[in-house]
């Protein structure tokens, strides 16, 4: 099954700081570029952390408030957490304020994977590196919804070389796919039960597919059969009807 790597959604050129760049340098580079964080890299151009507006506002949050640094000491004596920010409350580079390590991805990995990784960490980027971990892109939830955007058209070709002539082994008349807004159904009639679900799951992780509708029904119920027999009469069935 082919997916739509990070790579070909990320954007490149990528505003960074590196671990000395100053705490208003930082400030400005995010208002510059109307962006709400950045990746820290070291010499080498690796990822070695990320800062967000968040971090910055801890600062702000400090020196506006009266009574805000006694009260930030005293929350890093009782929590590690509190120690972060009471640390960051007070730092003037990017190595002091960033968040580490950076939770990154890499251009050659698909957008599902991004995406469970981003809701994962509950993040709205994510550093994107090449195969030596060196900064190359980043790439937003925004980037990630691209996905989403592919015509129906292009999702109902997928799903009939990928899944009903490729996966199942079935000539094209056999399953009617439709989409609409990128909602799948699929109808018609499939050899065995055991397939049908295999069908539906394929489906859904195509890139682009919001649902899947099953219409399906099935000639033989194998759901009695053991899997190594499941297994076996697949594999031969399926050998002899693409003869």
């Amino acid at each position: 099954m082919k997916h739509t790597k990070v790579g070909t959604v990320m954007a490149d050129g990528v505003v960074n700081a590196q671990y000395g760049t100053g705490f208003k340098e930082i400030a400005r580079l995010l208002a510059a570029n109307r962006i709400s964080g950045l990746p820290v890299v070291d010499d080498d151009e690796k990822v070695i952390g990320v800062i967000s507006e968040t971090d910055l506002m801890l600062r702000q949050a400090e020196t506006a408030e009266p009574g805000a640094r006694e009260r930030s000491r005293w929350l890093s004596r009782l929590t590690r957490s509190g120690r972060r920010a009471a640390a960051k409350a007070q730092a003037r580079t990017a190595g002091l304020l960033m968040s580490a390590p950076a939770i990154t991805v890499h251009a050659d990995e698909s957008i599902a994977a991004a995406a469970r990784t981003m809701a994962q960490h509950r993040i709205e980027r994510l550093p994107v590196v090449d195969e030596e971990d060196r900064l190359v892109g980043i790439v937003t939830r925004r980037d990630l919804l691209q996905v989403f955007l592919r015509r129906d058209g292009d999702i109902r070709r997928e799903v009939m070389d990928e899944v009903v002539m490729g996966a199942l082994w079935l000539v094209p008349q056999t399953i009617a796919v439709s989409v609409h807004e990128g909602v799948v159904t699929l109808k018609g009639e499939v050899e065995r039960a055991s397939e049908k679900p295999i069908a539906l799951n394929l489906t859904s992780r195509i890139d682009g597919v919001v649902a899947v509708v099953d219409e399906l029904t099935y000639r033989l119920d194998d759901s009695h059969l053991q899997p190594t027999e499941q297994s076996l009469h697949g594999v031969t069935e399926g050998w002899l009807r693409k003869l």
